[in-house]
């Protein structure tokens, strides 16, 4: 990894920061393929990003050092444990340079979700600090360095709609999808990953990855009727409201497929148009009021960072 400025030098005046959006991840569908001999499991999943997210801005510093805010930013420690933080030392000394940033996240998606927001937030600072730093990372760098922080990791750096196998290292740009929109709704019940594949039973599936182009939404819905989230049934023995919100999810004008993310809890109903998911979305608010809903569209390309010099 090299740098075309002196990575330990002090900010001057003007020096430029930058804002990133770190996107929601969400498994159209998610199949348990198999078990490996060290016990991790095997996937297959469709994950797309959804334009809803974290909030991650960065400005130089000649050290490190996080700030959390936003509607769950309380229950997130800004330690040395936070995924971000971790993110930002690992590239950092990677670099070998002694720079350093004030990171804040303004936390917007809620936490142990199925969403990947500290994935999507370590992926976000670690492309964000790359330019802030001015490094020019050798390929692969950033993909291994992800690799090593989360399994999510991977797929958030890539950005874009695509095929996840293995334990997350393998990614298949998917074909392009059809507009469509989300509707994300969480019972505000963390749910850790490792608890729901030990309460998982059952056989394994088979990959499901396609190169077809859905014409629209109702044909990419009948297509993933074809899938499902195999760990939904286990994440619905642990949390049985994620069982109601499908339902309700299922019940809204409009909903073409109700599923879970990831490993749950929040679950997302697939969409035709905005005005569908919005109304959906302000009903399901009503139906659950406390509980965080939000809609959003699926995004299909990456979109990422804002940059400003100087001051805010």
């Amino acid at each position: 990894m090299t740098s075309s400025a002196d990575p330990g030098a002090s900010p001057g005046p003007g020096a430029r920061g930058c804002v990133l959006a770190a996107w929601a991840k969400v498994n159209l569908y998610l199949h348990v393929v198999g078990r490996r001999a060290d016990g991790y499991h095997e996937l297959d999943s469709l994950i797309v990003f959804a334009g809803i997210g974290d909030r991650i801005a960065l400005r130089p510093n000649d050290a490190l050092s996080l700030t959390i805010d936003g509607p769950f930013g309380a229950s997130l420690p800004a330690d040395g444990d936070n995924l971000v933080l971790r993110a930002a030392k690992a590239l950092q000394a990677q670099s070998g340079g002694a720079a350093g940033a004030d990171i804040r996240l303004t936390k917007n998606l809620p936490l142990a979700a199925g969403i990947g927001g500290g994935s999507a937030d370590a992926a976000a600072v670690l492309r964000g600090l790359v330019e802030l730093w001015r490094l020019e990372p050798d390929p692969g760098t950033l993909e291994t360095l992800g690799a090593e922080l989360g399994a999510d990791v991977p797929v958030c750096l890539f950005g874009r709609p695509a095929f996840v196998a293995g334990i997350g290292e393998r990614i298949e740009r998917a074909p392009p999808l059809p507009p469509a929109w989300l509707v994300l709704a969480n019972p505000g019940i963390a749910l850790a990953t490792p608890a729901v594949f030990k309460a998982r039973q059952g056989n394994f599936s088979a990959p499901a990855a396609w190169q077809q182009v859905d014409r629209d939404a109702a044909a990419l819905a009948a297509r993933l009727a074809d899938t499902t989230n195999d760990l939904e049934a286990p994440a619905r023995s642990l949390v049985p409201d994620i069982g109601a919100l499908l339902d309700d999810l299922a019940g809204q004008p409009g909903c073409l497929l109700a599923r879970m993310s990831g490993s749950g809890a929040t679950c997302f109903g697939l969409f035709g148009g905005r005005n569908e998911a919005e109304q959906a979305a302000r009903l399901l608010a009503k139906q659950r009021p406390g509980q965080w809903v939000a809609a959003a569209p699926l995004l299909h390309g990456r979109i990422e960072r804002a940059w400003w010099d100087g001051g805010d």
